[in-house]
């Protein structure tokens, strides 16, 4: 087996026994991550080579296009952070290094985080490996495809809405949001910041808890993050489940799910049942409001955070030919005209209307108080259930144009990733089968805030009783 196709636990057990060398693994990677950019365009800039320090970790990595690596372009898939290098490193990059990690490039994205597909990036969208006819899901597209076509062991993407979860069920490979506050968010450029989580792309659960344990942690230049203890993620990767409560919530079984993602669901409770776990209906009422919820108040807090980018301080500048107002006003208008696609302009122009003066109470005000029911529907559950279990998304990856001009209809590939994000607590897609296209289906879990172990162990049960994280895609 080439070594690019083996996971990262897998990789360290052969450094440690002195089969291979970490200069090899490097080497391998980083040449398949060059030849088949053509083809995936999963980064947008590979990184020179990095030099192999001493670590417990040495393996190569990707990084989102939207998470700072000092001295290399960071541009969030945009035209308007043209040149863009940040003088400091984002701290999941300071614990990825510390861990003697290498990093590979910036992993290509939807831009700024707008998106379910990786199309809406200035650099062209990234290609699914198992179909390169369809969509590797979104935002963080770039850091799925890489994954799970062997250009990367590993990658790091961050999950506003879905952006890693939905991903990583359409790449066939593992995707964990962890619970908001659990990763610093410095050196994240913001989309939503109450949103906002930085988590794993891996090719199984093993390597989800193993980057887990590298990147979690306190600290002080985030004023999110949470200072709670991090235990060693890797002892909670045990197949007993027996007597593990899960929760099926009646909302998110819906009409329009495609029958083969809904088969391939019911096929995984079955294999809870097996293991022992209780398995139990649920409801989560206010879940129909998450999705109209998620898009009031994400694109307020997108409006805010990106009135920064106006050609002043960094990235792109541009001037009309001839002035028409003032030359400082013309110069805001042109570079945000120029710089952002048009996924962000929706996005910024329905934040500011919902925070504008008189419509500030009727949507953002209402939207804010709809989260805490959502919140409140999670917690009511988590007093009798360890688990909830779901489809990731409603369908397996769509061809890439298909929905780019329906927002609509790209908004909804969501529906069942965002109520996570809404309540703030960790969430994980696995893979759980195959439609009949041969195109890859996840399953999600969520847990309440800081259980990622029980996420993590009931994930790990599932995964070491089926067969669907072994098998790769063919490039």
């Amino acid at each position: 087996m080439n070594l690019f196709e083996l996971t990262v636990h897998q990789i360290l057990d052969q450094i440690k026994a002195g089969k291979i060398s970490a200069s090899s693994v490097l080497a391998e990677v980083s040449a398949r991550a060059q030849t088949l950019n053509v083809k995936t365009n999963a980064f947008v800039r590979l990184f020179p080579s990095p030099e192999i320090k001493a670590g417990p970790c040495p393996v190569p990595i990707a990084i989102k296009d939207n998470i700072c690596v000092k001295g290399e372009l960071t541009t969030c898939g945009s035209k308007i952070l043209k040149g863009f290098k940040p003088p400091y490193d984002a701290g999941v990059v300071d614990k990825i290094k510390a861990s003697g990690g290498l990093i590979l490039g910036s992993a290509n994205m939807d831009e700024f985080a707008f998106g379910s597909s990786c199309e809406t990036s200035a650099y062209g969208p990234t290609r699914n490996p198992w179909a390169l006819d369809r969509v590797p899901g979104g935002s963080s597209g770039g850091s799925a495809a890489a994954v799970a076509a062997g250009q990367a062991l590993w990658a790091l993407g961050s999950d506003t809405g879905g952006s890693i979860r939905q991903p990583a069920s359409f790449c066939g490979v593992v995707g964990l949001k962890p619970t908001y506050g659990r990763v610093s968010r410095y050196g994240l450029i913001a989309f939503g910041s109450s949103l906002d989580q930085i988590g794993p792309f891996t090719k199984d659960v093993t390597d989800s808890a193993l980057l887990l344990n590298i990147i979690c942690g306190f600290d002080e230049r985030d004023s999110t993050s949470l200072n709670v203890p991090v235990p060693d993620y890797t002892k909670a990767l045990v197949k007993d489940i027996n007597g593990l409560k899960i929760g099926i919530p009646q909302e998110y079984f819906l009409d329009g799910i495609e029958p083969d993602v809904a088969a391939a669901v019911k096929a995984a409770i079955e294999v809870f049942k097996k293991q022992g776990a209780v398995v139990k209906h649920i409801s989560l009422p206010h879940t129909e409001y998450a999705v109209a919820t998620y898009y009031i108040v994400a694109t307020a807090e997108a409006s805010s955070n990106l009135a920064r980018f106006d050609g002043v301080q960094y990235g792109l500048r541009a001037m009309p030919p001839n002035l028409r107002k003032s030359p400082l006003i013309d110069m805001y208008e042109e570079t945000r005209a120029r710089g952002f696609g048009d996924e962000a302009k929706r996005r910024i122009m329905l934040g500011t209307y919902v925070l504008s003066s008189g419509y500030y109470d009727a949507y953002y005000l209402r939207a804010q108080k709809v989260r805490t029911l959502i919140k409140q529907d999670f917690d009511k559950v988590f007093s009798d259930c360890d688990v909830i279990l779901s489809p990731t998304s409603p369908t397996t990856a769509f061809r890439i144009g298909e929905k780019i001009n329906d927002p609509l209809a790209m908004y909804l590939s969501d529906i069942f990733t965002i109520p996570a994000n809404m309540a703030g607590i960790p969430a994980i897609s696995v893979p759980c089968g195959f439609d009949r296209a041969g195109l890859p289906i996840g399953l999600q879990l969520m847990a309440k805030p800081f259980a990622e172990e029980t996420l993590l162990r009931a994930a790990y049960a599932y995964e070491q009783n089926t067969p669907w994280h072994l098998e790769r895609a063919v490039l």
